[in-house]
């Protein structure tokens, strides 16, 4: 197999955000560079950041769909973090000093008969990802296609939160890399797991509103509701748009 490298993606506040990148570099054992480094634990959470916790500790898009519609840009200089929502003025803050801020605006999207937004918290050891281990998503943009081919009209890549997209591979091809190894540009990823997807993938990431069954298309046509697998960076480097990706 060979593929191309055709988007890199960053979420610096879990369900809060997505922000494109042209490159980054991924290191031995750690999550991808400011993804999901910080997260908003509601009133029901006691998360506070000295230990990974599971999705249910926060406000999230499966629980309150109108997040998805936040787009992001993080600043790693200046720590500054600027978001964006078509409902909402922007804004401008480092998530470290003004959680306060970030709740009020966020906390907004968040419907009444759920738990509400609480506090921002910061991963000490790695950011919150999904999984229990420091995990990048890896998406097969051809399965994204043929999704799309199901539902008979186009769907945003946005809506399965990836870090990475691959172009140039078969449909679901990246299913037969569990337990195997890939080389990305100039790092190594352990392929661990196949990714289940969530209420979230049901929402627009233009509008924040549910309008697509993503979940039902994928248990109806499939059998399962898997998007995309969930690596572990084993080898250090360097991954650009158009980077190759090959078995390693």
């Amino acid at each position: 197999m060979t593929g191309r490298v055709s988007a890199l993606w960053r979420y610096p506040v879990k369900s809060h955000g997505r922000e494109q990148l042209d490159s980054v570099t991924l290191t031995a054992g750690q999550t991808f560079p400011w993804d999901r480094v910080w997260a908003i634990a509601h009133t029901e959470s006691d998360a506070d950041g000295s230990a990974w916790a599971r999705c249910q500790n926060f406000s999230i898009g499966a629980k309150a769909p109108r997040l998805a519609g936040i787009d992001a840009r993080f600043d790693d200089q200046s720590g500054i973090l600027h978001l964006y929502h078509p409902d909402l003025p922007d804004l401008s803050l480092n998530p470290d000093t003004d959680g306060d801020a970030l709740i009020a605006w966020a906390g907004t999207l968040i419907p009444e008969n759920r738990a509400q937004s609480a506090r921002v918290v910061r991963g000490m050891m790695r950011g919150f990802t999904d999984t229990d281990f420091p995990s990048i998503s890896i998406m097969n943009a051809a399965s994204h296609r043929t999704v799309e081919g199901r539902l008979g009209r186009a769907l945003e890549m946005e809506r399965w939160r990836g870090n990475i997209w691959l172009d140039g591979l078969a449909p679901w091809e990246e299913f037969d890399w569990i337990d195997k190894n890939l080389r990305i540009g100039g790092a190594v990823l352990a392929v661990r797991d196949r990714a289940v997807r969530c209420a979230h993938t049901t929402a627009s990431p233009k509008t924040g509103l549910r309008d697509t069954d993503t979940l039902g298309v994928l248990q109806e046509a499939w059998g399962h509701q898997d998007f995309g697998v969930y690596a572990e960076v084993v080898e250090t480097g360097t991954v650009e748009v158009g980077s190759e990706v090959v078995l390693a």
